[in-house]
């Protein structure tokens, strides 16, 4: 006889360690697919609809921070920061705002991280409003800092503030009228994933 017995115990630990595995796995997968999805989502809601402002360095408006929102009050901060960095990095890079591609990965990355790490510690419907306006202070204060230096200026980078405020403000009206809804649809269809 062997010294190593199998007991009913170790039995059960392995197999109940293979199912934790499996479990882990399949969660991994689902944040990797919705994720992706994201940033798709970020890239053609921005793409989609945009219209260049008459004044500003950065002036557009683009409906880009409404899937961006999405991703980071549903789906939590990585994926916030991911869809915001990657959507809308990639949409500059395809456009004419090649030079603002580096300031917008941090900045709109910035934003998603910074309101799914709200909405993941705070719950309640204000906290997604505080969210919104923490993402609103990090689009003013990324870009204008970006073109400050860029443009050797500190009172013409101001100019594309009421681009940047109105962009947030046209994301938020309809983000903040479906996120409650759409939280109680994909919990009903479990399909949230763990917020990381």
């Amino acid at each position: 006889m062997s010294d190593k017995t199998i007991t009913n115990q170790d039995l059960t630990e392995q197999v109940t360690a293979g199912t934790t595995h499996k479990q882990s796995v399949k969660e991994n997968v689902k944040i990797i697919t919705v994720t992706g999805l994201f940033i798709a989502l970020t890239l053609v809601f921005t793409y989609a609809v945009n219209v260049k402002l008459p004044f500003g360095y950065g002036g557009l408006i683009h409906m880009g921070n409404i899937p961006l929102l999405l991703a980071a009050m549903l789906y939590g901060k990585r994926t916030g920061f991911f869809a915001g960095a990657f959507g809308m990095a990639i949409f500059d890079i395809m456009s004419s705002w090649v030079i603002y591609a580096p300031c917008t990965f941090i900045t709109c990355g910035l934003m998603g991280f910074v309101v799914g790490l709200i909405v993941e510690k705070k719950s309640g419907f204000g906290w997604k409003v505080l969210a919104v306006g923490a993402a609103l202070l990090i689009k003013l204060a990324g870009y204008y800092v970006f073109e400050a230096i860029f443009y050797h200026n500190l009172v013409e980078p101001l100019a594309s503030f009421p681009g940047n405020i109105l962009q947030v403000v046209l994301a938020a009206i309809p983000v903040l009228i479906l996120i409650v809804p759409l939280e109680k649809i994909l919990n009903k269809a479990g399909l949230v994933c763990e917020k990381k």
